[in-house]
């Protein structure tokens, strides 16, 4: 792993000239970690020769999604039984650092690879792998801050496709998803904070959101989807959620005081009310039943990845009864982003569709075959370019600057 330091060991001197049209993406779901960026002067429309491709590369296998932060983006992926932190420069798609550590593709059922998306906060940048090795990154140069085996330091139990819950940074705490509700690390440190009990986690990543005045914390462990107090570990709550396999692995979706629960292997939906005491019951059916990623809200409508692996289509449910608007089924266990108006769809095959977000029906507005081989990983959107990789590594950056030459 050495040799990546004396790859461009001077990287953080490099001034990259990037001109900003939006926002950063800074963890997994996006500025707003709901899947929904703000920008809005992108281009939606394309010639027929497709978007501009500004560059393509490898970063070897996984699902890890695509972070992007002051002219830089990071990923992760799997080669020989070694993953990678990527830091790439976006305008070119060069690596400025990387490091690298061995960890086992861990190919079971899938292709493997990490699972886990970076999160960048401040000047560092946090992961985790599905052993449970824990990096706080420099992102300027790569230099580990800290690091720390979470899985054999505090003896907890990997669940069976590995920690997949990216990292949730809330002031000085690191939240992950490990233990049966969550544990927090000190982010200076990496030292521990609070632990739950060692039982199998899910495979969702944590989600802050406000009630009763105070910071909580919402994860999928293997049989419930837990609510924690931030600052505690306290568990506020608990929903008794069983999926097959345990595999709780949608993060749950807030918008006042409900919360949206779904998961694959026909588990179906829930709309849930939060209360002082245990949450109500709105309405639970089978209308959406996302098994990996997570569904976007817009104006009162759900959009998702219905189904399991190999039998997915891209869905529209009404946030309030939960009921069916339409059903899309050439997308496959593809995935999505969304803007105020607009689905950012990747098919499983890699087609990169834009569609207007309308409960009346799918509505392609755009299509155009950006990548090849299996895609589970949602796309990215920032400053004007959309960031989309494959199951094997294959990344590429699309240009869609509303102002820019396109023909």
């Amino acid at each position: 792993m050495k040799w990546w330091y004396c790859l461009l060991l001077c990287s953080h001197l490099l001034v990259l000239p990037i001109d900003i049209h939006g926002d950063d993406w800074l963890h997994r779901r996006g500025p707003s970690s709901n899947g929904i960026s703000s920008e809005s002067e992108w281009l939606a429309e394309w010639p027929i020769s497709g978007p501009t491709i500004v560059w393509n590369t490898t970063v070897g296998v996984g699902f890890s999604g695509i972070v992007i932060s002051g002219g830089r983006l990071f990923t992760k992926g799997n080669e020989a039984d070694r993953d990678t932190v990527y830091c790439l420069d976006i305008n070119k798609g060069e690596i400025l650092w990387g490091y690298s550590y061995d960890e086992p593709l861990d190919d079971i059922l899938f292709e493997g690879g990490p699972t886990a998306t970076p999160t960048v906060s401040g000047n560092s940048v946090y992961t985790i792998s599905r052993q449970g090795k824990v990096f706080c990154f420099d992102v300027n140069d790569g230099t580990i801050q800290w690091s720390v085996n979470v899985a054999e330091q505090y003896q907890m139990r990997i669940p069976g496709w590995g920690f997949s819950g990216s990292v949730l940074v809330l002031g000085n705490r690191v939240i992950l998803n490990v233990g049966d509700a969550g544990m927090a690390l000190d982010r200076s440190d990496g030292s521990l904070i609070w632990k739950s009990s060692n039982l199998e986690a899910g495979y969702s990543s944590p989600v802050a959101f406000q009630q009763g005045g105070r910071t909580q914390i919402l994860l999928g462990s293997k049989r419930s989807y837990v609510a924690v107090d931030a600052l505690t570990g306290r568990e506020r709550w608990r929903h008794r959620w069983l999926t097959r396999y345990g595999l709780n692995a949608a993060d749950p979706v807030k918008h006042g005081p409900q919360v949206l629960l779904t998961s694959g292997y026909n588990k179906g939906a829930a709309l849930l009310k939060l209360t002082d005491a245990v949450p109500e019951v709105i309405w639970k059916n089978k209308s959406l039943r996302c098994q990996m990623n997570s569904p976007v809200l817009l104006d009162g409508f759900v959009y998702g990845i219905d189904g399991n692996v190999g039998e997915g289509s891209l869905r529209c449910i009404e946030w309030n009864s939960g009921e069916i608007q339409w059903t899309e089924k050439s997308i496959g266990s593809g995935s999505l982003a969304a803007t105020g108006d607009k689905l950012i769809v990747l098919s499983e095959s890699g087609e990169l569709i834009i569609a207007k977000a309308s409960p009346e029906k799918f509505s392609p507005i755009a299509k155009a075959q950006v990548l090849t081989g299996k895609c589970w990983t949602a796309p990215t959107l920032s400053n004007s370019r959309i960031y989309a990789r494959s199951a094997l590594g294959e990344l590429v950056c699309i240009q869609v600057e509303s102002n820019s030459d396109q023909n």
